[in-house]
């Protein structure tokens, strides 16, 4: 059993008696139902969008650095090229994570789409060739936080799914550890109804790297519903369902359902969800809510009501930066500045989190030997 956060220091036990923490995590360790395959009862660390506290976002070297940071999976997002390969980008419209607006050659590319009902300028790699968007480098997505990151700015590729996972099984030879993928597919409505369908390229990569079943170090995860429900028919891997702290599943919003995501995160919503899934990875509002001035509110019991129906649960983002933090949990004035996400943690892994991901894996990895 984890530790409750009665036993977790002066932040941990000051938050306990503020948020009630305590009898939530013995809870949802000794309810009955709870049972779940979490080895030696450790979370996972996964490296979102590999290290991007301290690289810019999906690249390979950011990746590398995860991994080198004690990452236990690396989380590529996936999108489409024009030709149908599968590339690590945050999002399709490419302009904040790469130089793509200083090549003159892709000037005439510049173009208004609607994605999941949103207009978006820019440029998108459904209009590149994989050859063409190997010419373009990356860039710091937040250079106004993290300041030292585009000091590499200019240096790193766009890689590819198939890149990542080579990557992925060098380090894991080279450090006699398994290093999981954890890939997201991105906006798979919007793809499927420009002809470029994400699920297919997506089991055929897997399938070439023979990663089809449910022990092999693979997550696949996604906003929506209906495409994991369909890579539910395609391929054993484990499953995740992504939840917002607001609004719904885009899929949802083009079929007419009028459910949230909000109500995915009920118990008859996750009873649901494991119809399909074999997890969900939660917005850690849904698991700790703030108030409106960002301090922290009693946990509610998504995690108890995820065991009960034997989903793991992995939260997203935890980041160091103030900004990023409940103001329980910040250092001085400066947003950009680094906050306790020491405790961050403590509170989550003590409510009993199956993974965390994190902008800074090291910051995770150090918090869970505490445990």
């Amino acid at each position: 059993m984890r530790r409750t956060l009665s036993a977790l220091g002066v932040a941990g036990a000051l938050l306990a008696a503020a948020v009630v923490v305590p009898a939530v995590a013995a809870q949802a360790d000794s309810e009955p139902g709870t049972e779940r395959s979490r080895a030696a009862d450790r979370p996972i660390v996964i490296g979102h969008r590999g290290a991007s506290g301290y690289r810019p976002e999906h690249t390979l070297e950011s990746y590398r650095l995860a991994i080198r940071l004690g990452a236990d999976f690396i989380e590529p997002d996936l999108v489409s090229t024009k030709d149908g390969v599968l590339v690590a980008r945050h999002e399709n419209e490419i302009s904040g994570t790469t130089d793509v607006a200083a090549h003159p050659e892709f000037a005439a590319r510049k173009a208004t789409k609607t994605i999941d009902g949103v207009p978006v300028t820019g440029w998108f790699t459904e209009d590149f060739t994989l050859a063409e968007l190997k010419t373009l480098r990356a860039k710091e997505r937040l250079p106004q936080v993290r300041v030292a990151n585009t000091a590499f700015d200019g240096r790193f590729e766009v890689p590819t799914f198939q890149e990542v996972i080579d990557l992925a099984r060098a380090e894991s030879k080279a450090r006699g550890r398994t290093i999981g993928v954890y890939p997201e597919t991105k906006h798979p409505t919007y793809f499927a109804s420009i002809g470029l369908a994400l699920e297919e390229p997506l089991v055929a990569v897997l399938r070439a790297n023979k990663l089809t079943h449910r022990n092999d170090p693979v997550f696949i995860q996604s906003f929506e519903t209906a495409n994991l429900r369909k890579l539910d028919r395609m391929i054993d891997v484990r499953l995740v369902q992504l939840m917002d702290a607001a609004g719904r599943p885009y899929d949802f919003t083009a079929a007419g359902d009028a459910r949230t995501y909000a109500d995915l995160a009920t118990a008859a919503g996750l009873k649901w969800v494991a119809g399909y899934a074999d997890g969900v990875g939660a917005n850690k509002n849904l698991i700790v809510p703030r108030d409106a001035a960002g301090k922290l509110l009693a946990p509610t019991t998504l995690i108890r009501d995820a065991h009960r129906e034997n989903l793991v649960v992995h939260a997203w983002t935890f980041r160091a930066e103030n900004q990023f933090l409940p103001v329980d949990f910040r250092i001085g004035a400066d947003p950009n500045a680094r906050g306790d996400i020491t405790a961050e943690y403590e509170l989550f892994f003590g409510l009993g989190l199956d993974g965390a991901f994190a902008d800074q894996p090291d910051t995770a990895v150090a918090a869970r030997a505490g445990l």
